[in-house]
């Protein structure tokens, strides 16, 4: 007897056809401190009207479609923080990650708005990585994404163990945004010094996050662009924090061949990347992340480890590796010979 066939509907469709509606009700939360005003202890409406100074119709309709979608619970006439929420929606722990939601709207949104237009053409709404275009882009959130790879950076810490090693580690935070690469390897051990490379107009962004961590005498700050400015040489670890998928395949590749040279032997690359399988049949999030770069840059993509792979290959480095780590993707690590 064969199993029945599940009828096809339209739900799923249906529930992309909203799918924006999640995201602009969590940043509405946001702006009106309903995470926030919820962890001091669970509060009626009437309550959380009186601590944000929001409208009770606004606030009903936000916080009933949180409850929906489980990023608040209700017990009775009180609204509590589910703990994903607690964990990661209020703004005054350092896992805060609900900057990434005001990106999304001021700065992703309005371009992606224009997608039509660009699969038309295939040129992006802007090219943020563009150094007059880019810096502005960059210095607005660097600080708010700190908390997506800080997690992943540690972990990167804790794998090299440069506290072992004799003598000073030198650090190369190539595009550092906001330096926090450099910083989660700098925190790790005293005999760590850092170079921070990026465009000058988002090296003080830089420099405000390195100074909140007490770091600024282990630091020098280097501005410059990617492709013309001379990063030096014989730093011992190097890392490309989510660099790669703004520059595209040509571009990375004489990055690589560029961050070989600035190494001495020995050393180590570590790249993040929202990774595609070789397929290029997921996962979702590092294609829909690809779309992304289609907007926002001239030549930009997601790639697979295997892509990755064969270029550090090509530039010359060996024991081309993955560490998995807090984040999209694990993260790739090769040496120089």
């Amino acid at each position: 007897m064969s199993t029945p066939t599940a009828p096809v509907t339209p739900e799923r469709i249906m529930q992309f056809a909203w799918g924006y509606a999640p995201t602009l009700a969590i940043e509405a939360a946001l702006q009106h401190r309903v995470f926030d005003i919820l962890d001091e202890s669970p509060k009626t409406l009437d309550e959380i009207v009186m601590a944000s100074g929001a409208s009770e119709r606004g606030l009903r309709a936000i916080l009933n479609a949180l409850v929906g979608l489980d990023f608040l619970r209700r017990d009775g006439d009180k609204y509590t923080l589910a703990p994903e929420s607690e964990a990661f929606l209020v703004s005054t722990k350092p896992s805060f990650q609900g900057g990434m939601f005001k990106h999304t709207s001021k700065q992703l949104l309005p371009n992606w708005l224009q997608l039509n237009e660009i699969v038309r053409t295939g040129e992006p709404a802007r090219s943020v990585n563009a150094e007059d275009d880019g810096s502005e882009f960059f210095k607005a959130f660097v600080h708010d994404i700190f908390p997506l790879s800080y997690p992943a950076a540690q972990v990167l810490a804790g794998h090299l163990a440069l506290g072992s090693r004799e003598g000073t580690v030198r650090v190369l935070d190539i595009a550092a945004g906001s330096g926090v690469w450099s910083i989660a390897l700098t925190q790790s051990a005293p005999n760590v010094l850092a170079t921070a490379f990026d465009w000058e107009g988002v090296l003080p962004a830089t420099q405000a996050m390195v100074g909140r961590f007490g770091l600024l005498e282990r630091y020098t700050f280097l501005p410059g662009d990617l492709n013309t400015t001379p990063f030096g040489d014989g730093y011992d670890v190097a890392t490309l924090g989510h660099i790669l998928h703004s520059e595209g395949a040509e571009n990375s590749k004489a990055l690589l061949k560029k961050t070989f040279e600035a190494l001495k032997a020995g050393g180590t690359i570590s790249i993040a990347e929202f990774l595609v399988n070789e397929e290029r049949t997921g996962p979702p999030g590092s294609l829909i992340f690809a779309v992304n770069m289609l907007v926002n840059t001239k030549n930009g993509d997601t790639f697979s480890f295997e892509e990755i792979a064969a270029w550090l290959t090509a530039a010359g480095f060996v024991d081309v590796r993955t560490l998995d780590a807090p984040g999209p993707s694990p993260l790739v690590l090769a040496t120089k010979p």
